[in-house]
């Protein structure tokens, strides 16, 4: 995934822009060497209130997303990963970001698709990996019918029921861990 700055922090995913409004977003790296950790205050979070026990689990080879409450497996849903040559990052993160009804800008056009039907990003963004110019996370998509599949810049598309849930169960600051 390729991001671009704009007036408002923008990031790309894949072929779609998520427009932020953070610069501390910016800075965020993988849990071992997290310094500056986004506010909350910033960012719209979901009910969930104890990071310490919920965590996910992204298993590439199975192209599904595990939820754990401790060690008790409570869901789990099918997504898209990344496609070869921009491969989904292995490692271990932390939610750093969530977003309802993000908006997405046209990397090449800069026009803007409002919340919607038509926005490539559906109605959830969950954020967990950047390299400080590049970003990785969770949302919904329009086509379903890729779910299963290697086929994003990155991302992890899920479909809009399942965004939906997880962005239920998850805050900022819930661990996630990406194997192969």
């Amino acid at each position: 995934m390729k991001f671009n700055s704009l007036p408002a922090i923008s990031m790309l995913l894949g072929a779609a822009i998520l427009v932020v409004n953070n610069p501390q977003f910016l800075s965020a790296e993988p849990i071992e060497s997290v310094t500056n950790k986004p506010s909350k205050s910033h960012f719209t979070s979901s009910p969930a209130s104890n990071t310490e026990t919920t965590n996910l689990v992204l298993k590439l080879s199975d192209r599904r997303v595990y939820l754990y409450q401790g060690n008790k497996l409570t869901n789990s849903y099918p997504v898209a990963i990344g496609k070869a040559g921009w491969e989904t990052p292995i490692g271990s993160y932390k939610v750093m970001e969530m977003q309802r009804d993000p908006i997405w800008q046209h990397p090449w056009t800069g026009k803007l698709v409002p919340p919607g039907a038509k926005n490539p990003l559906g109605a959830r963004w969950i954020g967990f990996w950047t390299d400080g110019k590049n970003f990785i996370g969770f949302h919904g998509t329009p086509q379903e019918n890729l779910i299963g599949q290697a086929v994003s810049h990155g991302c992890v598309r899920m479909r809009n029921q399942d965004i939906l849930a997880l962005y239920a169960q998850v805050d900022v600051g819930t661990p996630v861990t990406v194997k192969p």
